[in-house]
């Protein structure tokens, strides 16, 4: 669980820096930077050698689709909506993540659903703004792409280790961000106005720090940590970068949002959080998925 409490505490300041930093820069150059950043970071990681063409290949999907199509989707929303909003959205993440994984193993923990409903409300508390305008449905839309990719992709992983125990993360984690850039670049060649783009010193190093800090050692810690704790706990997790986010954003980047809200829901995600460690470990049955279970 600690690894995704750092990533967590890593990805709160990334709403702010994208929202307030990276205004006016192209969504799908600002995800495709980031993708390269992360590919060259771990490249030389890279070990293939306990692995099939199938396994790689499957990397290289997953990648494109949690970490290309979530970014492009998620970085474009940005354009609609407050970087507090793109975060608040973000809720619905792990409730696709319980109902991926419950359709992927023909059952659903009831844990894990109480634990995500509650999870919603706590985040949902934090600050709830009633907009009926089309940009704001878009914004919405695209962020709930984004989860729905970030959700998948998270699921997928998992269960592509437990069937290859013998596979180290970092070896092949290399794999997922050239699934990233691919997917990227694929978007940014037919969509970015590349003789248009200027990019200052502040975006340069918010680039690196999106790129290197926050995608590449914040995904790579993101997905090891998945591995070890059990759906309900992930989906959970998911959360808490709603109010760490929502709270970086008024203190650092000068956002306005109710503080009793913020206080009340990361109260309730953490209580949440407890009550699904506590329940899980006392009775495993009721978690549906642990890391020792085969896939089904």
């Amino acid at each position: 669980m600690i690894y995704l409490l750092v990533t967590t505490i890593i990805w709160g300041f990334s709403f702010g820096l994208i929202k307030n930093n990276l205004a006016g820069v192209d969504p799908i150059f600002v995800s495709l930077c980031r993708m390269v950043l992360s590919l060259v970071i771990f490249l030389p990681f890279l070990k293939l050698k306990n692995t099939d063409n199938r396994f790689r290949i499957k990397m290289v999907l997953i990648g494109a689709i949690q970490y290309g199509v979530m970014y492009i989707c998620y970085i474009s929303a940005f354009q609609f909506l407050k970087a507090y909003e793109v975060a608040l959205f973000t809720i619905f993440t792990p409730l696709f993540v319980t109902l991926f994984d419950g359709i992927l193993q023909k059952r659903l923990s009831w844990l894990f659903l109480a634990t995500t409903v509650i999870t919603i409300a706590g985040t949902a508390i934090v600050e709830y703004k009633e907009l009926s305008t089309t940009s704001f449905w878009l914004g919405f839309i695209l962020v709930q792409i984004s989860n729905l990719a970030f959700a998948v992709g998270q699921i997928l992983y998992r269960r592509e280790f437990k069937t290859n125990p013998g596979v180290k993360d970092l070896d092949v984690f290399g794999l997922l961000y050239l699934g990233g850039v691919l997917s990227t670049g694929i978007g940014a060649v037919i969509f970015t106005p590349w003789t248009r783009l200027q990019l200052g010193m502040t975006q340069i190093w918010s680039l690196i720090y999106l790129g290197i800090i926050a995608s590449g050692v914040g995904f790579f810690l993101w997905n090891l940590g998945a591995r070890k704790v059990n759906v309900g706990a992930l989906a959970i997790a998911n959360d808490l970068k709603v109010p760490v986010a929502i709270l970086i954003s008024l203190v650092l980047f000068g956002e306005a949002t109710d503080l009793p809200r913020l206080i009340l829901g990361g109260l309730v995600v953490v209580i949440a959080l407890v009550v699904n460690e506590l329940v899980s470990k006392r009775n495993p049955k009721m978690t549906g998925t642990t890391l020792d279970q085969p896939v089904e």
